[in-house]
């Protein structure tokens, strides 16, 4: 007999903006460190899962948010500048704190001429972890204290899970969490950098002077 098989359609989270700032050393001309803070805005989930079983079909149709608080250690190695542009390489690695916000999950089944709905809401979870990323962009040197940067980044944020579900109709109030596993983010940033310590144009040899 046909079991149950599920295809999922749509399952992703929209675009969103976020902020940041950081403070870094620079070792040499090559290498440099900083370390980052940043929040992520809300971004919004979307999706459903298409079941099909003896008998009938289904649809879970789900909705929710997030947002993050991501703190970075990263270091970068700058691979030269010609024309006053540096591209440069780098990675990092953190934690990040996943906050999943307002999900619910609306169903509806289809048993022949029977046919139901059902909405299943979750808590708001906010969960911890491990968190890495990898660098990449070209800085511009507009004078000798203050760069702007443009750079691309692959930023792996773990596990988010939300709270307990409970049914609209009480049918059940401490159902499982749901878990999206390893969030990850293709990020496009563009911010300023400022040396604190400006470099000092180098001075002129004195000329040679000779006595007698």
């Amino acid at each position: 007999m046909p079991g149950t098989s599920v295809e999922a359609n749509g399952m992703g989270w929209d675009s969103a903006t976020f902020f940041g700032l950081g403070v870094g050393f620079k070792f040499n001309e090559w290498l440099r460190f900083d370390a980052t803070g940043e929040y992520r805005g809300k971004s919004n989930f979307h999706g459903s899962d298409n079941v099909t079983f003896n008998g009938g079909i289904g649809v879970d149709n789900y909705s929710g948010s997030k947002s993050e608080w991501v703190a970075l250690a990263n270091a970068y190695l700058d691979l030269g500048t010609w024309w006053c542009v540096t591209p440069y390489v780098g990675a990092g690695i953190g934690m990040a704190n996943i906050n999943i916000i307002g999900f619910r999950d609306d169903g509806f089944t289809s048993i022949g001429a029977v046919q139901s709905n059902s909405v299943a809401y979750a808590q708001d979870g906010s969960k911890w972890n491990f968190a890495w990323a990898l660098h990449a962009g070209l800085s511009y040197k507009v004078t000798p204290s203050m760069s702007i940067d443009f750079g691309y980044r692959y930023l792996n944020m773990g596990d988010g899970t939300t709270g307990s579900t409970r049914a609209f109709d009480g049918s059940f109030s401490n159902g499982g969490a749901f878990t999206f596993k390893d969030i990850s983010s293709h990020d496009f940033k563009l911010g300023v950098r400022w040396m604190l310590d400006t470099p000092q144009p180098s001075q002129p040899m004195s000329p040679l002077m000779r006595r007698g």
